[in-house]
């Protein structure tokens, strides 16, 4: 059985999000999204609001072998753990791979094991950011076009100034 983890902070999922999260699913027999803590990241919501926000969104698309999980180290040491096969990684521009490169290095050094696929998003979701989502939704603009619908007024009643 093909295990991959696509790690990040989902703070709130996107539409993006579920994209590759969709895709990923339909390439390996299970996939963990795993909310993962940076310590050099503020975060609007909390783990456990995350996950759950990500569960609804994962249960609502009916992807049965989507696993949400958080993990509160190193990936590498949670990709051991798991005995997982895959990394994936999502990109939207090019400023990301680069990023996502050394990253991918990093863990490869740490891990001989530890392979790293890379997905690109689709076009109309290349500018589309967690970030982006929460500064909109801070000042009140309309976000219903980059999280889905049935999580939405929380993330809006979350943000809104």
């Amino acid at each position: 059985m093909k295990l991959a983890i696509y790690p990040g902070s989902f703070d709130p999922v996107t539409f993006g999000h579920m994209e590759i999260i969709s895709r990923a699913s339909k390439l390996f027999d299970k996939l963990i999204v795993l909310v993962s803590v940076n310590p050099l990241k503020p975060c609007s919501f909390s783990i456990e609001e995350r996950k759950e926000l990500l569960r609804e969104t994962v249960q609502h698309e009916g992807l049965t072998n989507v696993e949400v999980d958080s993990y509160d180290g190193l990936l590498i040491d949670y990709f051991t753990e798991r005995n997982a096969d895959v990394i994936v990684k999502g990109l939207r521009a090019i400023s990301d791979f680069e990023y996502e490169f050394q990253m991918a290095q990093a863990n490869r050094r740490l891990c001989y094991k530890a392979e790293t696929i890379f997905l690109t998003s689709k076009s109309e979701y290349t500018y589309l950011s967690s970030s982006m989502v929460k500064q909109i939704a801070m000042f009140g603009g309309d976000i219903s076009d980059f999280v889905p619908e049935y999580i939405l007024d929380r993330i809006v009643t979350r943000l809104k100034k």
